[in-house]
């Protein structure tokens, strides 16, 4: 189950690029606006500074994976409900139009596949990585648990300190609520990450 694809780390055209940043910054809006709190009541809240936080709702920000999950933390929402694209009764994700976040700490990036609709609570994503530091997570909201299918190179998955190495087809699931981590341990790790909470 090897994919010799290359992931780019944006969008098509700058025009799609402009839009996934323009339903970034609208979500980020409206979340705000949901909880009534200023700008800088938000950025604090999410350990993030107010000028970033002022040019992703403005749309004009790059963010890192590490910055967008804080602010959904912070709001205590899905990760996808800040990134999701609205999608018709059927949806064809292109690879190549996969708008990636990546991380700040390790190189790594998500792209979201796919959202859990309303009542579910259910995310997808793609995973690129390379050899170096590993993605350190946070734990998520209690419950949350994490599904990953290895489609190529290699990877460690830590969990609360038990480690489990994966090569490509492998699945593991994991609790998500508690501290985690990804490490690629071959050029061209890609993986399936689904994340129910």
């Amino acid at each position: 189950m090897n994919f010799d694809v290359e992931l780019p780390g944006t969008p098509d055209t700058p025009e799609e690029s402009e839009a996934q940043k323009l339903r970034m910054a609208q979500a980020l809006q409206r979340e705000r606006a949901r909880h009534g709190l200023s700008l800088s009541e938000a950025a604090k809240r999410a350990g993030v500074s107010k000028s970033t936080l002022s040019q992703l709702e403005a749309g004009t920000g790059n963010p890192s994976v590490e910055t967008m999950w804080a602010l959904a933390t912070s709001y205590g929402v899905q990760l996808a409900q800040l990134l999701d694209p609205p999608r018709g009764r059927i949806s064809l994700v292109r690879l190549e139009n996969l708008p990636q976040l990546p991380s700040s700490t390790a190189s790594y990036s998500a792209a979201l596949l796919s959202a859990g609709q309303t009542g579910q609570r259910r995310d997808v994503y793609l995973i690129s990585a390379e050899p170096g530091l590993a993605r350190e997570s946070n734990p998520h909201t209690t419950g949350t648990v994490e599904h990953i299918v290895l489609a190529s190179g290699r990877a460690r998955a830590v969990c609360d300190g038990e480690e489990a190495v994966l090569e490509p087809g492998d699945f593991l699931t994991f609790a998500g609520d508690v501290e985690h981590s990804f490490e690629a341990l071959e050029p061209g790790t890609r993986a399936v990450y689904v994340i129910d909470s």
